[in-house]
């Protein structure tokens, strides 16, 4: 399978999205005639360069898609939540919904009212191949409906994790595909992965991903990571051949450095194995290393309590707790240190990349938007050349994180019952 690479500047971001996709051979897979799901990456609510999609990723595929004639009316953004990152919050703060409404495209929020269903009524028997899921949900899980039957493409980011070394298309599946106890899933991680990819590859009319490196990540990802700009762009049809790629990139070796990758490869899921990948595009890129030390050299707290719990010293005293009503003391835990603690004392990685280029280009991003029927622009030619600097904000922030806070309790699933559509509006609006 091939995997499309392309260097790329806010110059010509726009151009290079719509070569590489077709590079990639993206319309062989997304058919035209049916719905396709941009499925988002919010990996924290607030903006951290490399952690989530970035509006000019959004933009890109969306213009590359109109450009080739595909339908807006049957192309929409797609969010899942957790109970510990708000999906609302953060397509605002990372400027994804921006981009959903100037195309005037629809936004589904998965957990907004959307039916799930049994995942043998969706797969069938292929639920008997998994190779952890039975034994972690051994009473069954749901997935969404909607799915069945719509394309999908992955919109990840270049960056490293704590529980997968590396995160990319693979792992975007993780929260659109699981219900809110997928944290079950941590101690099986790797294999969890394996199995959603082979629902997606049943359930799926198409297949794709188109993976920003503009800012990469490395370090306790996918949210304490340090930030670098990289002007990468990775796009496949193959789920774990950009994985494996984006890996190489970062300095790994996937199959050998990546146990989902490798199972994937070994089940011929996918080609994990880059001698074997065909390669289109900027060759050059091929050549670099960007020697990233990976996530588990330099752990947070956090991340380092996280691996106690799920492998270590602390997996008896502690793991039973987090499949129980007792479980929101986690979730309590992670919004206290990563909203309150870790993001205001680490701001000044966030204004240190606001200086580049594509830093102006996200904080100025209002008044650069192009309009969304201009098909010739090649991208951001003119933008300003003083950055924006992000303060600390401390009451303001202290406020999100009180809401994140009261809404990780109040609608933990250990003691939570689905709320309708109309009853999650409702308690948006309140707040």
């Amino acid at each position: 399978m091939k995997v499309a690479i392309v260097k790329t500047t806010p110059k010509t971001v726009l151009q290079d999205y719509y070569r590489l996709m077709n590079l990639a051979g993206y319309q062989d897979v997304i058919h035209k005639d049916t719905d396709t799901a941009l499925k988002i990456n919010i990996s924290w609510h607030f903006f951290y360069p490399g952690a989530s999609t970035t509006p000019w990723q959004l933009d890109g595929v969306i213009r590359t898609m109109k450009k080739d004639g595909y339908d807006p009316s049957l192309i929409h953004g797609c969010h899942n939540r957790t109970v510990v990152i708000d999906a609302h919050l953060g397509e605002k703060e990372n400027k994804q919904v921006n981009v959903i409404n100037l195309h005037g495209l629809r936004n589904v929020h998965l957990y907004d009212g959307e039916e799930w269903i049994d995942i043998r009524d969706a797969v069938g028997d292929l639920a008997d191949k998994f190779l952890c899921l039975n034994t972690v949900y051994p009473k069954g899980f749901k997935i969404p409906k909607r799915f069945i039957g719509e394309n999908i493409i992955h919109l990840p980011t270049i960056k490293t994790h704590i529980f997968t070394t590396t995160t990319g298309a693979m792992k975007n599946a993780f929260g659109g595909l699981l219900n809110e106890k997928r944290h079950w899933t941590h101690p099986v991680i790797h294999e969890t992965l394996v199995d959603l990819l082979m629902i997606q590859k049943k359930i799926h009319k198409g297949l794709f991903a188109v993976m920003d490196g503009t800012f990469a990540g490395d370090g306790p990802g996918p949210r304490c990571m340090m930030p670098y700009v990289k002007n990468v762009l990775l796009a496949s049809a193959d789920q774990v051949a950009i994985d494996a790629t984006a890996a190489k990139l970062m300095g790994f070796d996937p199959l050998k450095d990546l146990k989902y990758v490798r199972l994937a490869h070994e089940m011929e899921l996918g080609c994990g194995d880059p001698r074997e990948i065909e390669y289109v595009g900027d060759m050059d890129v091929l050549k670099e290393n960007w020697k990233f030390v990976g996530p588990f050299k330099k752990m947070t707290f956090a991340s380092s309590m996280q691996h106690k719990i799920y492998w270590g010293s602390l997996k008896k005293p502690l793991e039973w707790s987090l499949k129980t009503f007792l479980a929101p003391w986690s979730y309590i835990a992670s919004v206290v240190y990563h909203d309150w603690f870790w993001y205001p004392v680490h701001l000044k990685r966030v204004n240190n990349i606001l200086k580049s280029k594509w830093g102006r280009l996200f904080q100025n991003w209002d008044k650069l938007q192009i309009p969304p029927d201009d098909q010739t622009a090649e991208g951001w030619e003119n933008i300003d050349k003083e950055p924006a600097v992000l303060k600390r904000q401390s009451l303001k922030n202290l406020y999100k994180a009180l809401r994140l806070l009261g809404r990780a309790v109040v609608e933990a699933p250990e003691f939570s019952r689905p709320k309708t559509k109309k009853q999650k509006q409702s308690n948006r609006n309140a707040a």
